[in-house]
């Protein structure tokens, strides 16, 4: 598990210092645009750029350079903002959107400054300017100047994303992408994109709603496209490595990445009660048990104890039939969450990303994506992400069935579900829900730390009180000789769940157990369990070494096999305000030893998984292959029938 990053912080002061300056860009500056072309406005009056008459603005910026014979363009972003919202008055959205440029601009130029201070830039820039800069020197001049743009860039964008997030409603825009991004020098860098911004309010923002939408859906794509370009700048290390805060408006600044406001989603879904969860016992306690394992998490230190011990489910895989109550599970567990966070006073956060999320424009898809991730990983909230019919979403690599936004999809997740850069912290986590987990990548699936097997209703007392519960209560049709809801009983449900798992339940699993059991007797030492790990590796080459950290991690969520008590949810003060430190201790008092039991448990509870998906996987190919040889000879039948004479 990563740590955070320290944060420095931006003073107030060397952000107001840009004020002034900033203000008499919005009024009006000149620019040549070189990457992207002029384009008409839709149903809005051209910008009158600097009028006939009025003092010609002229560049300060050394060595600006213009396109021969191209006449600079007139850009007044306040009155472009202005004349949006259709009215002589400046209207709140108007000045909102006015406030939250220069704050941004200033924010992005006082990062500047720090990257050039660190870096030594600012002293190159002096030399520069007095032509003392010597010729050796020139091309790490150029390099600190591009990431300095980009760093500019990247900050101004996520700040003003950042600073509208309260102001956004339901409006949506698509601009598309942006092209004038330019690394020269910071100051040209912010006229390309200003410029571009009032193309964009010229051309979309017809009234307040949709100017705010349309400078958000801006800043969101300048923030792209800077990080896309900037990550791979020479001499960045400076500001990625780094990170800031901006204590008046609680802004992190952590290189390229998207900051996101601490405030909770208004959630219209209908939540469900535990009793109202029939069936899928081990789903619907491991989900019981995750619920609270996140309220565990510490806002000030930023981490949670369970993440810290080793039982925190990051990731996980619910997989089932349709219809067995993958829903439900969702509706119960952020019904739980929405509760525990509301007498907590917790920002609560939850979202789907859904088919809907997969876009034909090339790189939207990954980067709702990564909007996604980053929304639910905001460490100031907590955070459940669920990817329901993940199947259709994220695409099998190689796959010419998938398209491109669907690979988008799955190469971001990958990397989001277990990179380089992954930080687990313990505020957040994700669900997967598939009624087909075989069509799902390899190692995408392997980045399910947990397997939620949903299915659903089984036994005969399951099946009448899932009737009790869905007919409800206008009738008088008698029960019967029944101990209603009495196999909903958790502790019990769970324990005879995991019994089972005592044996693989897979044919082709249950051999290969059979064979170790033969050979080496009871699974009671370490030699023997990684012995049967072996013989299911070579049985299934899938099985890596993934799928052993993944067991592992289930063991170890089977040592925090405890129910956190309701009355540390409902009164904060016994163990949710607690101290880091005490909650650590608290959790560490009731953790189970490790028993050979369970790690055979859940090894075969895994690996029944896996045999599941492959065996499920090879039919569906065998059945592809059979129907695509059964075409090829119709083909070649009739092909002959119409060639004979």
């Amino acid at each position: 598990m990563s740590g955070q990053r320290d944060e420095m912080e931006l003073r107030e002061e060397a952000i107001r210092a840009h004020y002034p300056a900033i203000e008499a860009m919005l009024q009006g500056f000149e620019h040549v645009p070189r990457l992207a072309k002029p384009r008409p406005p839709e149903g809005a009056e051209r910008s009158t750029g600097v009028a006939t008459g009025m003092r010609r603005f002229r560049s300060t910026t050394p060595g600006l350079v213009t396109r021969p014979g191209a006449p600079p363009e007139g850009v007044r972003l306040l009155e472009r903002i202005a004349a949006a919202t259709g009215d002589v008055l400046p209207t709140p959205a108007a000045a909102t959107v006015g406030q939250d440029l220069r704050r941004s601009l200033a924010i992005a130029l006082a990062i500047g400054e720090a990257f050039a201070e660190v870096t030594g830039l600012r002293e190159l820039k002096k030399a520069n300017f007095e032509g003392r800069l010597p010729a050796p020197r020139r091309s790490e001049f150029s390099e600190l100047l591009a990431a300095e743009s980009f760093a500019v860039l990247g900050t101004f964008a996520n700040a003003l994303a950042f600073l509208l997030t309260d102001q956004a409603g339901e409006e949506g825009v698509e601009i598309g992408a942006v092209e004038e991004v330019l690394s020269d020098n910071p100051m040209l860098a912010l006229h390309g994109a200003l410029w571009e911004l009032d193309q964009d309010i010229a051309s979309f923002a017809t009234d307040g709603a949709r100017l705010i939408a349309t400078v958000r859906a801006f800043a969101e794509a300048l923030s792209a496209k800077a990080r896309a370009r900037g990550e791979g700048a020479a001499r960045i290390g400076a500001f990625t490595g780094a990170a800031w805060r901006v204590a008046a408006d609680d802004l992190p600044i952590a290189g390229f990445a998207p900051a996101s406001r601490a405030r909770s989603t208004t959630l219209v879904m209908p939540f469900k009660r535990p009793e109202e969860v029939v069936g899928n016992h081990i789903a619907k306690y491991q989900a019981l048990r995750l619920a609270k394992m996140l309220m565990a998490y510490d806002f000030e230190r930023r981490k949670n104890p369970f993440a810290e011990l080793g039982g925190f489910i990051f990731t996980f895989m619910g997989d089932g039939a349709p219809g067995t109550g993958k829903t439900t599970l969702i509706q119960m567990m952020a019904g739980l969450l929405n509760g525990y966070c509301t007498v907590a006073g917790y920002p609560f956060r939850y979202q789907n990303f859904g088919i809907d999320n997969i876009d034909s424009y090339q790189g939207k898809s990954g980067q709702n994506a990564k909007a996604f991730i980053s929304t639910i990983m905001d460490p100031a909230v907590i955070g459940f992400g669920t990817v329901d019919d993940i199947d259709q979403i994220a695409g099998k690599r190689g796959d010419r069935q998938s398209s491109a936004g669907q690979q988008e999809v799955t190469a971001v997740l990958m990397e989001a579900f277990a990179g380089a850069n992954t930080v687990v912290r313990g505020n957040c986590t994700f669900g997967m829900f598939s009624n087909f987990p075989e069509n799902v990548d390899d190692a995408l699936r392997q980045r399910a730390g947990a397997r939620f097997l949903v299915d659903g209703p089984q036994s005969r007392a399951d099946y009448i009180d899932i009737l009790a519960l869905l007919l409800g209560k206008n009738h008088e049709i008698p029960l019967g000789d029944h101990d209603l809801y009495a196999a909903q009983e958790i502790q019990r449900a769970v324990a005879e769940s995991f019994a089972r798992h005592n044996r693989p339940a897979e044919a082709g699993l249950a051999a290969v157990h059979a064979v170790i059991e033969r050979e080496l007797g009871a699974l009671d030492t370490l030699e023997k369990l990684g012995s049967y790990l072996k013989a299911i590796q070579k049985a299934d080459p899938r099985f890596t070494g993934r799928a052993i950290k993944n067991i592992t991690d289930a063991v170890k969520v089977r040592a925090m096999d405890f129910e956190l008590p309701d009355a540390w949810m409902e009164e904060p003060d016994l163990f949710l305000f607690q101290p880091y430190e005490v909650k650590l201790a608290m959790i560490a008092e009731l953790r189970r030893p490790i028993t050979a039991e369970m790690v055979v448990q859940e090894i075969n509870r895994y690996a029944d998984s896996e045999f599941r998906y492959a065996d499920t996987s090879d039919e569906v190919a065998i059945d592809t292959m059979v129907r695509d040889m059964a075409r090829s000879e119709e083909a070649k039948q009739r092909y002959l029938a119409e060639r004979a004479p």
